[in-house]
């Protein structure tokens, strides 16, 4: 028997509010949702997979990780794309965990979204 591998097509974020999240993520993401309903929302990414925010009251099987567990990450084109992007971020008042530094991965910066989950926007090897 073999199983094969897939690309991952799904980021599903578990969220206070799917519609105040939706609000966030389509300002950020300049998106409108795919899916919209009260407690699940998903918009389509331009690399093919989707975000999901669904209400976190109900989840099945119960959520035993806090948001900040995980991140998000976003890959800029160079140091300046990852500056552009801090500059934006800030300017849109997200919560900024981490100001622009250099890492043994590349150049980055991590911020939050409102529920806590962090977003990474980084460069690799950007010196």
């Amino acid at each position: 028997m073999t199983i094969e591998m897939t690309t991952p097509t799904l980021i599903l974020l578990y969220v206070e509010n799917a519609q105040a999240s939706a609000d966030f993520y389509g300002s950020l993401l300049g998106l409108s949702p795919l899916e919209d309903t009260p407690a699940f929302v998903m918009f389509q990414l331009s690399s093919g997979a989707q975000l999901a925010l669904r209400n976190r009251d109900g989840a099945q099987p119960p959520l035993v990780a806090l948001p900040g567990a995980t991140e998000i990450g976003f890959m800029a084109s160079d140091r300046a794309a990852v500056d552009d992007r801090f500059e934006d971020w800030q300017r849109r008042g997200l919560s900024i965990l981490m100001q622009p530094t250099m890492m043994p991965f590349g150049y980055t910066f991590v911020a939050e979204d409102p529920d806590g989950h962090r977003l990474r926007v980084y460069a690799l090897g950007a010196a």
